[in-house]
């Protein structure tokens, strides 16, 4: 589906319309020029210009963290990733992003369903975290985030990620 973006790219000013493909049933809410296309967001996902006029798709449980950089007009959206690999980073300078930044920030905390920190040792530890899809339409993710320092291959980690994973479901999916 193609979604015609006739734009007004917030109130100060008219920006060039532009096309973003969208997957089926879904709808852009926010759009925002970038140097490299327009950066589009709907319910369900982000889509970042990559390139060759390729864009990727991002749903809102896979994105980590998307920081705004309001000085130098960077939007910078990490995806979720396995430890010790690189993740996935877009980052983004964007023109006049108006609501595409308050979409960005409700539909990536609309896919937190749970979150809890456990010490391993000093002040570091792990995090749990659950995610869906803001949309509901896909079963909760369980993702495990080590804070640096604390190697996911030791026993002693393996046991407290276990436990919390174990106590964080008995929380969430009752019975």
């Amino acid at each position: 589906m193609i979604a015609r973006l006739a734009a007004l790219m917030g109130r100060r000013g008219a920006g060039p319309a532009a096309d973003v493909a969208v997957g089926p049933g879904e709808r852009v809410l926010a759009v925002a020029l970038s140097g490299r296309g327009p950066v589009a967001a709907t319910r369900d996902a982000i889509y970042v210009p990559a390139g060759s006029g390729a864009v990727v798709r991002v749903p809102w449980e896979r994105v980590e963290a998307a920081d705004w950089d309001s000085e130098a007009g960077v939007l910078r959206v990490t995806e979720l990733g396995s430890w010790g690999l690189e993740r996935p980073v877009h980052v983004l300078a964007l023109e006049q992003p108006g609501r595409l930044l308050e979409l960005v920030r409700e539909r990536v905390t609309a896919s937190i369903v749970f979150q809890m920190h456990v010490v391993v040792r000093d002040d570091r530890g792990l995090r749990v975290v659950a995610r869906r899809a803001p949309s509901g339409a896909r079963e909760i993710a369980w993702l495990v985030h080590y804070d640096d320092g604390i190697d996911p291959a030791e026993p002693a980690v393996r046991r407290v990620a276990a436990a919390a994973l174990a106590q964080a479901r008995a929380e969430v999916e009752p019975g």
